[in-house]
């Protein structure tokens, strides 16, 4: 058995310097095999730059997801060709930057998949992510037959679909766990078949006064875009 930690969405540098005070020793205290941090925010609440990249290295994680946001600082791109083990959604279509999984060992040698996907509804247009995930497991099993420990972060808006999703993966990945939101759901759970699911596990950064969950990291914008009825896949999140 090993000992997972995932880490939802590092809010731009109120989620740097949480992750970088708690990170270490929550690892020591739990004994931690393996670290994923989802880190599409953690520049200034949009992307990833080299500065936050090169910020958060020494802190031990093994993989980096992210989101619809990783496009977002035109320096951080070139990143994800550079990166193998920073992620971007692998449902994004052939010929975009970067990769949508990996495999990496623990400390042990124990060999975990981790699988960074995104979904359709109320987000910018993308494949499919439960066609393109049937594929992504099939190019690991060719890959690395030896892999049994498979972690999938579904970057999605709706809870629906996030949820689906582990529903389909029940008993082929070993977690499916919900970003995007920034609000934590109370729904953890082991699926029927053995999947741990969590609709949305929330965020890493500030969730009251000047900079709350809600993206950008002033708050006024999203407000008043929802106050004009502008809800609309990019205007709040």
């Amino acid at each position: 058995m090993i000992r997972l930690l995932f880490v939802g969405d590092v809010m731009g540098s109120a989620g740097r310097r949480a992750l970088r005070s708690h990170l270490e020793p929550v690892v020591d205290r739990e004994n931690v095999d393996f670290v994923v941090v989802n880190v599409e925010n953690a520049a200034g609440g949009f992307g990833i730059t080299i500065k936050v990249l090169e910020e958060l290295d020494s802190l031990p994680v093994h993989v980096w997801t992210t989101g619809n946001h990783v496009w977002d600082k035109k320096e951080g791109v070139p990143l994800l060709d550079a990166h193998p083990t920073l992620l971007r959604p692998a449902n994004y279509p052939d010929g975009n930057p970067g990769r949508g999984w990996c495999v990496e060992e623990t400390a042990s040698g124990v060999p975990v998949a981790v699988i960074n996907l995104q979904g359709q509804a109320m987000m910018p247009p993308i494949d499919n992510a439960f066609r393109r995930a049937d594929e992504v497991l099939e190019e690991i099993k060719a890959a690395h037959s030896e892999v049994r420990v498979i972690l999938v972060d579904m970057h999605a808006e709706a809870t629906s679909e996030k949820q689906a999703m582990g529903w389909y993966l029940d008993g082929r990945v070993t977690a499916v766990l919900g970003t995007h939101t920034h609000v934590p759901t109370a729904d953890e759970r082991i699926l029927p078949k053995g999947t741990a699911m969590q609709t949305d596990v929330g965020m890493t950064g500030p969730y009251a006064g000047e900079g709350p969950g809600t993206i950008p990291l002033q708050h006024p914008p999203p407000l008043r875009a929802c106050q004009a009825g502008r809800t609309d896949a990019g205007s709040i999140g």
